[in-house]
């Protein structure tokens, strides 16, 4: 699961022109309400000139849509979620003005994504390719709709006629998540390595962005170090940045430095809290044995899912409680909920693990089933698939799956990934028992 969007990533490589110039004083709500509610918005330069178009020019999409753009590029620097819903007024605001404003009606799609309303994304993907077939941008909603989706081979296709209108980092990264997402990690790797080196170099979050993704296909295979030092060079060239702080927790903590992932995950958490961040920081006080840490952490995710709202994908915040066999109505109700409106991998295996820990084992074996089509060789899902095929009885398959997944990447989960050892540890142990006959049958080697 990632942690942004493709097309947000880089949609402040959208150009446009500026409005025209007046000398009336603006008395436009928008520009009230972003002078009083956010004192920092003066500072952001982007945000100060488009602010100034505006009040020249109160009349004109123009300023309205660079406004949004503005708010889009600092919401995806500073991680703050809650500039996407002022980017999103200031996108109404200049569809109101000029319905048909091509560069707000893209800008309305990507928000789509952000906002993880990907039916109306991929209808407004659909109208854009409709009104403007040699735009790669409609394109790539389409591609980032589908695949959140699940209708992969739509997501494929859309990714494909991207990258032939216009090969560039944002075409190149789509290729890159869904050629990783069927199990291609070589050519999922060379594909990030080509988003991050085109990439503008003044756009040093877009780059580091794509430096994050890299690392994070490095780190799904178990190549921690390799990982770390993708990440290092992110936030070389853009010190501080939250992903990659993240990132390099994460990182540490999989090598076991748990002190330096605390300070780390700490000190990023405290400027953007992350639902990912906040599980990490709770697993590894776990398995330090401080329960109250723990549970501090744990409760702050809900805590950050109720601030972000619901529109947010809340399957990680399921996850969590079937792991820990909290809430398991709650948690089923939540997986299913979201299989009724998307069919990817990942909430597909989020609902056959909520199944599975309520005991559904049938219906949890059909999802993690579908959850497996794509071979993506996600260790998580591999681990989901294992413990099911142990409830279930078939020894050997399941110990096939729990090895193939901690092969893959050992320190998948902290407290998961342990428990998929201690399962193993189980199956191997279970090699014979007394027999009614008084002979030993050897029974199905683990």
């Amino acid at each position: 699961m990632k942690n942004a969007f493709f097309f947000t990533t880089f949609l402040i490589a959208v150009c446009f022109a500026a409005g025209a110039c007046s000398s009336a004083k603006n008395e436009n709500p928008i520009v009230q309400t972003t002078n009083a509610n956010s004192s920092n918005d003066a500072e952001d330069t982007d945000i100060k000139s488009a602010l100034q178009i505006i009040e020249k020019s109160p009349d004109a999409p123009e300023g309205y849509s660079q406004l949004a753009i503005a708010y889009i590029k600092r919401a995806r620097q500073t991680g703050d979620f809650s500039l996407n819903s002022k980017a999103e007024t200031a996108v109404k605001k200049s569809l109101e003005i000029d319905p048909r404003n091509a560069i707000a009606l893209k800008l309305s799609a990507s928000l789509h994504l952000t906002f993880h309303r990907f039916n109306e994304a991929l209808k407004a993907g659909k109208q854009l390719t409709k009104d403007y077939p040699q735009d790669a941008f409609g394109y790539g909603v389409l591609a980032d709709a589908n695949t959140e989706l699940g209708n992969y081979k739509d997501a494929i296709d859309a990714a494909q006629k991207m990258v032939d209108l216009k090969p560039n980092s944002s075409s190149y990264a789509r290729v890159a998540h869904l050629r990783s997402l069927h199990g291609d990690t070589e050519g999922a790797i060379e594909m990030f390595k080509t988003a991050a080196r085109t990439t503008d170099p003044s756009d040093k979050e877009a780059q580091s962005w794509a430096l994050v993704q890299l690392g994070d296909e490095y780190w799904k295979y178990g190549k921690y170090e390799e990982a770390e030092k993708v990440y290092d060079e992110a936030l070389q060239n853009l010190p501080n940045y939250y992903l990659a702080l993240a990132a390099k927790g994460k990182v540490r903590a999989s090598l076991n430095d748990f002190d330096g992932a605390i300070k780390i995950l700490t000190d990023t958490n405290n400027r953007v809290p992350n639902v990912e961040t906040a599980i990490l920081l709770g697993d590894i006080y776990a398995r330090q044995g401080n329960g109250e840490k723990a549970k501090e952490h744990y409760d702050l995710v809900e805590v950050i899912e109720k601030k972000i709202g619901v529109n947010n994908d809340q399957k990680r915040l399921a996850l969590l409680w079937a792991d820990h066999d909290w809430k398991l109505d709650e948690a089923l109700a939540i997986t299913k909920h979201e299989s009724n409106e998307r069919k990817d991998i990942f909430t597909t295996d989020a609902l056959a693990w909520t199944l599975y820990k309520k005991g559904m084992l049938t219906d949890a074996k059909t999802a993690i089933t579908e959850a497996m089509n794509l071979k993506s060789n996600d260790a998580r899902i591999l681990y989901h698939a294992g413990m099911i095929e142990k409830d279930l009885g078939n020894r050997t398959e399941s110990k096939k799956l729990l090895e193939q997944a901690l092969k893959l990447n050992p320190a998948f989960d902290l407290l998961q990934a342990e428990n998929a050892r201690k399962a193993l540890l189980e199956l191997k142990s279970k090699l014979v028992v007394p027999s009614l006959g008084g002979f030993f049958d050897k029974q199905e080697a683990a």
